[in-house]
């Protein structure tokens, strides 16, 4: 084979000359991420705990994203827009539960050996993951309390818990799909933490019993998933926990497992779960 025939059969080297950063550092700000790890301790396990932490938080900035695509959505009329938000969202769940696995088998020892470097920080601190909740309609003006140190986290927070949740924009839906939602529901204070109700049980019951391939039945299982999923990582939450500390209290003051335990039995849009008893 000729020297021509054989540079022709050979990949093209890709562009490396570049002015000034490369086009990829630009657009992702890779050296900005992976410069902000500053461990607090001499422990090598504390860099995995930390880089977790922070995907994790990088995966709560794209649901609260998705959920709020979602609820602009259904705020139209565009069940379609806001199923594939949600659908989208499961999948960003799931990688988000993974996020447990380098952390769930951590023994009391290997959590103590950096445990101290967190000081009174702890995840119920997160300001993005106090979005997602208020966007799954568990309101509380106290959660922004910590937050009063930081102007423009805290502003955004108070936007967040005096707007509609992603379920009170499902619950308009389906009333103005000729649902008997009352007016109680539609009209509540949405600073306030959602509360079950039986009329708003008895229009799911009516949507599960009707066609499977409506569009509100399809909108009703694109939540069910996201609320099994939200579900699951609460328990995984909850089990990675007991693991490295045992009932001993959490950092940040809360009461640890028992504080999980209690969040976890909480269901997420529960007229969902128990219409189903009744179709």
């Amino acid at each position: 084979m000729s020297h021509e025939a054989q540079q022709a059969h050979e990949p093209e080297t890709p562009h490396l000359d570049f002015q000034g950063t490369t086009p990829y550092e630009d657009y992702v700000k890779a050296d900005v991420l992976t410069h902000l790890q500053h461990t607090l301790s001499d422990d090598p396990g504390e860099m995995v705990f930390l880089v977790t932490t922070q995907v994790m938080e990088l995966w709560f900035t794209v649901i609260v994203h998705e959920w709020e695509t979602a609820a602009d959505a259904l705020r139209e009329d565009r069940v379609p827009v806001a199923v594939d938000a949600l659908k989208r969202s499961g999948r960003e769940l799931e990688a988000l539960n993974a996020s447990w696995k380098p952390l769930g088998q951590l023994t009391p020892q290997q959590f103590n050996s950096y445990r101290s470097a967190l000081g009174e920080g702890s995840g119920f601190q997160s300001a993005m993951y106090r979005r997602m909740e208020f966007l799954l309609g568990d309101k509380s003006a106290s959660m922004l309390v910590p937050h009063r140190g930081a102007p423009r986290v805290h502003a955004e927070l108070e936007k967040a818990l005096h707007e509609p949740s992603l379920y009170d924009e499902v619950l308009r839906l389906l009333a103005r799909r000729g649902h008997a939602i009352p007016e109680a529901v539609l009209r509540r204070d949405v600073a306030l933490r959602y509360e079950p109700s039986a009329e708003v049980e008895a229009a799911w019951t009516a949507v599960y019993s009707g066609d499977p391939d409506d569009e509100l039945a399809r909108l009703g299982e694109a939540l069910s998933d996201v609320a099994e999923l939200v579900w699951r990582w609460r328990n995984d939450h909850l089990v990675a926990t007991r693991r490295a500390m045992g009932a001993k209290a959490g950092t940040g003051g809360s009461a640890g497992v028992a504080w999980l335990e209690k969040r976890a039995q909480k269901s997420v849009f529960p007229e969902l779960w128990t219409a189903r008893s009744y179709v």
